[in-house]
């Protein structure tokens, strides 16, 4: 499975993981959101990036997390 991680700039609400996809939605001590979770395809996440462009906010970074399927 592979997760990512997206940070932006700013907090939003936990209300907004629905709107990214089911995205555990963080609120870092630093005045940033970590939206996190898994991705299916590149297709996806694509849309989660559109939908960060559509909020005009700001990207921080972007992490891809490969995890082990079987643990």
């Amino acid at each position: 499975m592979i997760v990512y991680e997206i940070r932006v700039k700013g907090h939003l609400d936990q209300q907004w993981s629905s709107w990214f996809d089911g995205m555990t939605v963080f609120n870092d001590a630093n005045g940033e959101t970590v939206l996190s979770g898994p991705v299916t395809d590149q297709a996806s996440l694509h849309s989660l990036l559109i939908k960060v462009h559509t909020l005009n906010l700001t990207l921080v970074s972007l992490y891809r997390i490969e995890t082990d399927a079987t643990s």
